[in-house]
């Protein structure tokens, strides 16, 4: 049971947020779990600009990704950063190119699932969630979200990403926040989520 856990991060957020979702899917009997970083699109003056080039730099060890990849997993975890409520440009062009596989029907029956990180409380990571799994479906792949079963996301007694479309995180407006405990629990709980269905999904017994 191949997992993929295919993500952009600008600043280390997501990164964070992709290896809780890999220590939960691990979690599962039979899951061999993979990260992967989509292609990036600005080059290391823009990136330099933006103090994104260190960490960018930092993650230089995680393989990337190829659209050809998608096809050989049983499951995909995807994670994007916001921009203005949609997924990150990066991941918009990488989707942009699995036009092959929609028309082989490459990935219909695979378990599709994402997670989100924005500057702030409100910053358009439910939009995010819920944009992306339009393109999911395009594709017919099994959503799977993060269910109420993981509690940590009705505490009211702290700020926390997280909600029943997939785990988020809340990275702060300079990025000086990284994610929490409870936010980090979401990713693992929702990582060990599409592992399960997906071994339910792809047992031959």
């Amino acid at each position: 049971m191949k997992i993929l856990i295919v993500y952009y991060s600008m600043y280390g957020h997501i990164h964070r947020m992709a290896e809780a979702m890999a220590e939960g899917a691990r979690t599962v009997k039979g899951a061999d779990v993979s990260m992967y970083r989509v292609p990036e699109t600005l080059t290391e003056e823009v990136l330099g600009k933006m103090g994104a080039l260190e960490a960018q730099k930092g993650l230089a060890h995680v393989p990337v990704c190829t659209v050809n990849e998608l096809a050989t997993a049983d499951a995909i975890i995807f994670g994007t950063p916001t921009r203005f409520g949609n997924m990150c440009g990066q991941m918009r062009q990488f989707l942009d190119a699995t036009g092959g596989l929609w028309a082989k029907g490459a990935l219909v029956g695979k378990v599709g699932s994402v997670f989100t990180s924005s500057a702030t409380q409100h910053g358009g990571q439910e939009s995010t969630i819920l944009t992306f799994l339009t393109n999911l479906l395009h594709h017919g792949m099994v959503v799977v979200g993060l269910p109420y079963s993981f509690d940590g996301q009705m505490r009211i007694d702290e700020i926390t990403g997280g909600s029943p479309y997939g785990a988020s995180t809340i990275a702060g407006t300079q990025g000086e926040r990284m994610p929490s405990e409870n936010e980090l629990n979401a990713a693992r709980f929702q990582g060990r989520h599409v592992a399960e269905i997906a071994a339910k999904l792809t047992y031959k017994g």
